[in-house]
């Protein structure tokens, strides 16, 4: 049990002290180091007209310092409310869903809920809501909570998280659409979540790309009695599967619209566990949306990758974290 918070309106940080250290002064100064780490930027940060980020939710030692990259991107002036969008990993979802709660805790501080416009998005009957228990346990919002509020240090924000369930990219095209007049507002911003690769017999996913790009050689499944080429390391064809993604959720030279397409042709094809990829559809059909409806010429630009370990062998595992800015 958290140690934290048990008033039925506040959700507690119920990840802390496991997936993160629940110390506020230890929480504090780790999230200092890892921003501070931050340098080399190719664009001076943070990034002028920054509307949102994406970056992963894994426990804080392994995806703390690539997450950095993206929260440093930020430019707070003037935001008042942030919408955090994340996978589903514990409920069947049917569509997108609200939370319960009235405040989110961390250990460096509370993060108010938008009641109002909660509200209004309910009001549209196309939310379901959270129950208590499965909020509590979802970890893709509350990863983001610490970064959220150590970049908008002492600024009055409110948060609107939404959790997405499995739905389909027209379904994903639709809840953009629905966001869309949100993002566009001056005071709004939006945190995506999403790991990238889960590679591994542990998450049933060995796909194998067995030369590097470019190359017409067929990707393969690995197992016992098919090993991958020595000359091209497994953990290179994760880096080779990732950077495909990454590649097609690049803006310019493709709009947003055309990305959305791409990427889910590129999903249905590697089955690339990107767990977010949802919460990223959304996100790239509120961004097709501005583009049709307010002429936005949106940019999305990756700027950390890393993997959890290096896979050698089939018998090895890792998941991958990337950070990226978007401006319009």
């Amino acid at each position: 049990m958290s140690r934290y918070s048990t008033r039925k309106d506040v959700r507690s940080a119920s990840h802390a002290g496991s997936w993160y250290t629940d110390d506020e002064s230890t929480l504090n100064n780790e999230l200092n180091g890892w921003l501070s780490a931050v340098d080399g930027t190719e664009d001076p940060y943070p990034i002028q007209g920054c509307k949102a980020v994406i970056a992963p939710h894994a426990g804080y030692s392994y995806s703390g310092p690539a997450a950095a990259w993206a929260y440093k991107s930020i430019d707070t002036t003037n935001i008042k409310r942030v919408f955090i969008l994340g996978p589903s990993h514990h409920v069947y979802i049917e569509g997108c869903a609200l939370s319960p709660y009235r405040d989110y805790e961390t250990p460096i501080g509370n993060l108010p809920l938008d009641l109002e416009t909660i509200k209004e998005l309910r009001e549209t009957n196309r939310f379901e809501d959270l129950g208590h228990g499965d909020d509590e346990a979802e970890h893709s919002l509350e990863m983001h909570l610490p970064y959220v509020r150590k970049v908008f240090e002492g600024k009055d924000i409110s948060i609107v998280p939404i959790v997405v369930g499995a739905i389909s990219q027209s379904a994903e095209a639709s809840y953009g659409a629905l966001l869309a007049p949100y993002l566009a507002r001056e005071d709004t911003f939006c945190v995506v979540s999403s790991d990238f690769c889960h590679w591994g017999t542990r998450f049933q996913y060995t796909y194998y790309y067995p030369e590097p790009a470019p190359t017409d050689t067929p990707a393969v499944k690995l197992n016992r009695s098919i090993s991958p080429n020595k000359d091209h390391p497994i953990h290179e064809s994760i880096r080779q599967l990732d950077h495909e993604a990454m590649t097609i959720l690049t803006v310019p030279p493709s709009s947003a619209a055309t990305a959305h397409i791409e990427f889910a042709k590129y999903l249905a094809k590697t089955k690339n566990t990107i767990c977010g990829r949802h919460p990223i559809g959304v996100l790239l059909g509120a961004l097709a949306s501005l583009e049709q409806d307010k002429g936005i010429q949106p940019t999305i630009k990756w700027v950390r990758y890393e993997q959890s370990s290096p896979c050698v062998s089939v018998k090895d595992s890792s998941v991958s974290y990337a950070s990226a800015w978007i401006k319009f």
